[in-house]
């Protein structure tokens, strides 16, 4: 534990392995998925039976290729929309709620709080089951008694918005208190006695502080509801996101397509973990 005392061999060479046995873990399978992306094989498997590009391009009849295959560009385009959507509420509802939670003094604050932490510690799969109860009894009773049909009551896109962003503003909430509590108040303080409005001071000084905090909540609600498959597996009607079409294509058989769908999305994901960390960086 002291770093200038002397260390035997047999120290350094556990040391050594377990770095390189974590990290073969860690990555093992993602190099192994991306690698059968380009397998000449028709099942998404070993044996390497030889270099090729048909599961992203070819356009059939044997093989369909990603960039052709209407179905999964069709849950990708749809998962980045259930994405977007719930970032934006969950940035913008998580941010009041940690100015909520952290500016204000009011009655059962405690208990309220504990409550805005219970998503995230329920299942996922109770989660979504709940919800889609909810959404169906609140549906049925509209349904009865006015005779109104509330297609957001069944499961569909904005069913799906809703119940993602039920527990992702949870995260985002704790991300920005967590960078709010280091906020010195008598920045506002001295901005309100050279003449700034209220307005003023959150716009410049207090959101401009919280702004590292909220681009990186933002960019890890995106990728959270992007891969969420749990709660979405209750909610989604006739427009399955990508993980939910994923594991319909796993469950009934299919091709070296999903490894070149894992592909891009491995690519992508990284792509936007740099651009988040080069901007928190920027703005820190």
């Amino acid at each position: 534990m002291i770093r200038s005392l002397p260390r035997s061999k047999t120290y350094d060479w556990s040391f050594n392995a377990f770095i390189i046995l974590y990290f073969v873990f860690l990555f093992a399978p993602l190099v192994v998925t991306c690698v059968l992306a380009f397998n000449n094989s028709d099942f998404p498997s070993l044996p390497w039976q030889g270099f090729s590009l048909d599961w992203f391009l070819a356009d059939g009849p044997d093989r369909v290729g990603l960039f052709h295959d209407a179905q999964n560009l069709r849950s990708i385009l749809t998962s980045f929309e259930t994405a977007f959507f719930v970032s934006i509420l969950s940035v913008v509802v998580g941010t009041c709620a940690s100015f909520l939670f952290e500016k204000e003094t009011f009655r059962f604050k405690g208990l309220l709080y504990m409550l805005m932490l219970a998503p995230l510690v329920i299942p996922g799969v109770i989660l979504g089951i709940s919800q889609l109860l909810a959404a169906n009894t609140a549906g049925t009773f509209f349904d009865d008694t006015f005779g109104v049909d509330i297609p957001i009551f069944r499961p569909s896109f904005w069913l799906v918005v809703l119940g993602q962003f039920s527990f992702i503003t949870t995260f985002v909430t704790l991300v920005v208190s967590a960078r709010l509590r280091k906020f010195d108040p008598s920045l506002e303080e001295a901005a309100l006695n050279l003449g700034a409005t209220h307005f003023g001071v959150i716009r410049h000084v207090t959101l401009k502080f919280l702004r590292p905090a909220i681009v990186g909540a933002g960019a890890v609600a995106f990728l959270m509801s992007f891969e969420n498959f749990n709660t979405t597996l209750f909610l989604v009607g006739s427009e399955p996101t990508l993980p939910i079409n994923l594991y319909l294509q796993v469950r009934d058989g299919s091709t070296p397509v999903i490894n070149a769908v894992s592909l891009m999305l491995i690519v992508g994901t990284s792509l936007l973990a740099l651009i988040n960390f080069y901007f928190t960086r920027k703005t820190d």
